[in-house]
């Protein structure tokens, strides 16, 4: 029900970046996992989202990617790696971000940054970033 509430709905309202902070920040569970919904849907559908929005949103994926939930990290790693897929220059923003996390030296937010990193990296995505 979260997911398609965030698809089918929350993405489409005009207070929805406002709404990725404040879920992004909340400690339960399905609250958390909004947030990063909320962020890969954006990455998805809206297609003339400027930049800065997704900018905005990499320091929330860095900061909480040792979230070790499985409700939760599935979909920071999914959004990091949506953003990564728009376009060329947030693709490289999204590396960087999990080069950021595997800084961390944090067990739980290393899954996070090195499969989001493996599948930023496989021909598909650099081919579709860098046509």
């Amino acid at each position: 029900m979260c997911d398609q509430a965030c698809e089918n709905l929350f993405v489409k309202t005009p207070y929805f970046k406002s709404k990725v902070f404040e879920f992004a920040a909340a400690e339960a569970e399905f609250g958390k996992r909004t947030g990063f919904v909320l962020m890969a849907e954006a990455a998805v559908h809206l297609k003339k989202e400027a930049n800065e929005t997704f900018l905005a949103f990499l320091p929330i994926i860095e900061r909480e990617a040792y979230d070790n939930r499985n409700f939760v990290k599935n979909f920071i790693n999914w959004a990091l790696r949506q953003i990564g897929k728009r376009n060329a220059f947030l693709h490289g923003q999204a590396i960087q971000t999990a080069n950021n996390i595997l800084a961390q030296n944090n067990k739980k937010a290393n899954w996070v940054a090195l499969d989001a990193l493996r599948k930023l990296n496989s021909n598909a995505v650099l081919a579709k970033v860098n046509p």
